[in-house]
């Protein structure tokens, strides 16, 4: 199976993400991730979605997701064509003895503390997900106590947009 990240243009409607989703789990495709969120435009929603699948089933999903009224249009993001990232917090043990090497390591992949306790630092990292795991590993002898991700969102590389794309097909058969 591929892991593949699909970026799904819907109408903002209610039950729209259940619609979505529910194709999803009625092939018996497990979801990695999922993030879904407004647009420049407030009439559509973005649905990112990662799934490990063949391309086969995946076409047929594709063409299955296609017919959904409240689809608009749907684009695979290749990670060379596209920039993806997801958003992490971690809570890492780090008492007074161990804080000095929390943060050094905190510094070292950009990350951002934004919570500090007496036995405890909470940490923000965004970036792709091998660095995020890399980070991970690198917090793992300190204690990690907490993760918390996003899913990962992306966007196409260039200067048209999948919004513009959609609407001037909208305008284009209205």
């Amino acid at each position: 199976m591929t892991r593949h990240t699909l970026a799904v243009l819907v109408e903002n409607k209610p039950g729209v993400l259940t619609r979505v989703a529910g194709l999803f789990a009625r092939r018996a495709f497990n979801i990695h991730s999922l993030a879904v969120g407004p647009t420049e435009h407030e009439e559509f929603s973005r649905v990112t979605v990662v799934v490990d699948v063949d391309d086969q089933p995946l076409e047929q999903v594709t063409k299955q997701l296609n017919k959904l009224v409240h689809v608009i249009k749907i684009i695979e993001l290749d990670n060379s064509a596209s920039v993806q990232r997801e958003l992490m917090l971690i809570k890492v043990r780090a008492d007074q003895s161990m804080r000095t090497s929390v943060l050094e390591v905190v510094d070292l992949f950009r990350a951002h503390v934004v919570d500090l306790q007496p036995d405890a630092l909470t940490i923000e990292a965004t970036g792709n997900p091998d660095k995020l795991t890399a980070l991970l590993a690198a917090l793992e002898p300190y204690g990690i106590r907490e993760i918390v991700k996003s899913g990962v969102v992306g966007i196409s590389r260039g200067s048209r947009s999948m919004t513009e794309r959609a609407l001037d097909r909208v305008t284009r058969t209205a």
